[in-house]
């Protein structure tokens, strides 16, 4: 992809100097979005995503996740810059830092325990935005059951249908939905800010071993979704996981919730790419059930 030249503008407008592109480096940005290592003549280096026009609403929901979670100062992320489109691009500018490999993966579990305890009055967040390029809405609502069941649970199972997947895996699911306070029968979760889509790949060290996350999709929820989603495609060490625990002890029930919160993974990946995932939906359903 051509890089715009309003990218150039929007650094300067947002860092309030002047930008003159020297190089731009294709690097990896993920499955959905291509990226660049920006220099400046000055020696300033930026990191840049693009994507078709009609995905600018992903980059402004990332910016805003961004900004929440570096605004409770708890965890390092990468500073959203600026945002935009032209000639037929959206761009989301980030401030570029140099990763290291092997970093304090003590300190990451400690930081995101720190991360969710910084809470809000309900569930949900200021608006909506997106898991992968599927619509992640976010409406405020009170009740973390019903928020579960209509937001997320209730939305890919609509979601699913629309795509062709029914039969089984929607009957499953309404009897999933309806049993869901029996997994909650001693539980009562708090609203914690969540990174809401904490696989492996979305984690990183800086090169001095500080931890770095980033690719949020945040809301306030139960602080579960944050572990359980940790879980679901490896990635995180042992002694993230005691840190994590020694800081902020695990409610005995999580092994149990574990897979009804990976459940909204999974069936958005079923949304997004069918194959197998249909069937490893219906399979966790199933296991859900059965242990009612």
């Amino acid at each position: 992809m051509k890089i715009p030249g309003a990218v150039a503008s929007a650094i300067a407008d947002a860092t309030q100097r002047p930008f003159q592109l020297l190089r731009a480096t294709a690097v990896d940005g993920g499955d959905i979005n291509q990226a660049r290592r920006l220099e400046g003549v000055d020696g300033s280096l930026y990191f840049l995503k693009l994507n078709a026009t009609q995905h600018h609403a992903m980059f402004v929901a990332e910016a805003a996740g961004l900004q929440t979670i570096a605004a409770s100062n708890l965890i390092r992320v990468p500073q959203a810059i600026a945002h935009g489109t032209a000639d037929g691009l959206c761009f989301l500018v980030l401030e570029h830092l140099q990763l290291g490999g092997r970093g304090n993966a003590r300190q990451l579990g400690e930081q995101l325990a720190a991360l969710h305890r910084h809470t809000a009055d309900r569930f949900g967040f200021s608006q909506d935005n997106f898991i992968g390029t599927t619509s992640q809405p976010n409406d405020w609502n009170d009740d973390w059951l019903d928020f579960w069941r209509e937001q997320r649970l209730g939305f890919q199972l609509r979601l699913a249908a629309k795509n062709g997947y029914g039969g089984e895996l929607q009957s499953q699911g309404e009897k999933l939905m309806a049993a869901l306070p029996v997994f909650f029968e001693s539980y009562s979760p708090q609203p914690s800010l969540l990174h809401g889509d904490l696989w492996g790949g979305n984690h990183a060290y800086l090169a001095d071993g500080t931890p770095l996350i980033f690719d949020p999709a945040v809301y306030y929820g139960d602080r579960e979704c944050d572990l359980a989603m940790t879980e679901l495609f490896g990635g995180y060490p042992t002694e993230f996981y005691a840190a994590y625990r020694s800081a902020w002890p695990l409610d005995a029930g999580y092994d149990r919730r574990r897979n009804l919160y990976n459940l909204y993974h999974i069936l958005n990946h079923t949304n997004l790419f069918g194959g197998g995932y249909v069937r490893q939906a219906g399979q966790m359903m199933t296991r859900l059930l059965a242990s009612i």
